[in-house]
């Protein structure tokens, strides 16, 4: 009998799933590696605007982050965030970012009870979902292995009135950059993907700047920032980069710049160089556990 070929065997597939917070019901995407356990979870978290499926690039074979991350052993569960996707009907103004972070632990506490996790949870975050990420980290305690975080800054490149709200997405372009960064189909495929900002989410908004340094404060895992070098919504210059990671005081930080992307780096030409980065910090992370010298005991 003919074997079939091992791409075949191998190939990753990307479902929907759901996820239970609470008396809420999230939805998802989901890829896991195929006839193996994970090695750990990539938990990708999207902007606003945006759904789950912007970690899904379909524009042109290897950009999607679950495809990759799956093929190289990690299961990807990308997360509609509160007031999105599923939840939406019910959370319609959406949630302040305290209150998400609680329903993102609890969401995630059912897929792990559900589904083998390896070495824990890395959190893989866009734009506002890094701003869900950091809220969220100090809550999933050992189970978090490190954070990777692209679209976002502490320092407004534009006026606060600017940012996307209930009534539109911002100034279109600033999400892009030039339009030779991505695929012919990317701004097609991506109408599926858009979503109205909820209120509450966009009008805590201006305010991060205020609400970064205590939450960069608390976190204790590796963190990496990505900026797209046509970032236009965040300031990332050298002094934007020095503020940046100064509040992180009990965490290793550091900040990357990815060339001949826009805002949108998963959904652009960069995504696969983006996210084998991603892949390759998150190796880093399992080293550095891996490689950490044994703990005392007191």
């Amino acid at each position: 009998m003919p074997q079939r070929s091992p791409a075949v065997l191998t190939a990753p597939q990307v479902r929907t799933t759901t996820l239970h917070a609470d008396g809420l019901t999230l939805s998802a995407l989901l890829a896991e590696p195929v006839d193996t356990a994970p090695r750990a979870v990539l938990v990708a978290l999207h902007g606003a605007g945006m759904r789950a499926g912007y970690f899904d690039n379909r524009a042109r074979p290897g950009l999607s982050l679950l495809t990759l991350g799956a093929r190289l052993g990690y299961t990807v569960l990308a997360v509609d965030r509160p007031g999105y996707g599923l939840s939406a009907a019910r959370l319609p103004h959406g949630l302040a970012l305290a209150d998400a972070a609680r329903v993102l632990r609890a969401a995630l506490a059912d897929f792990a009870a559900q589904h083998a996790t390896g070495a824990g949870l890395f959190l893989v975050a866009h734009s506002y979902g890094g701003k869900l990420a950091m809220a969220a980290a100090d809550t999933l305690g050992d189970a978090l292995i490190g954070m990777d975080i692209s679209g976002l800054g502490n320092r407004l490149a534009v006026d606060p009135h600017q940012l996307p709200g209930p009534g539109g997405r911002g100034e279109w372009r600033k999400h892009w950059g030039a339009l030779r960064l991505y695929p012919p189909d990317a701004f097609r495929l991506g109408q599926a993907l858009l979503s109205p900002v909820p209120e509450i989410e966009a009008a805590q908004g201006p305010s991060w700047p205020t609400l970064y340094p205590e939450l960069a404060a608390r976190i204790q895992v590796p963190v990496r920032f990505t900026f797209a070098e046509q970032e236009q919504w965040w300031r990332h210059d050298e002094a934007a980069v020095t503020a940046l990671t100064r509040p992180f005081v009990s965490a290793p930080v550091r900040v990357d710049h990815q060339p001949d992307a826009g805002h949108n780096i998963s959904l652009g030409w960069a995504a696969r160089t983006y996210h084998l980065r991603v892949c390759g910090f998150l190796e880093e992370c399992l080293l550095g556990r891996d490689a950490a010298a044994p703990r005392t005991p007191s």
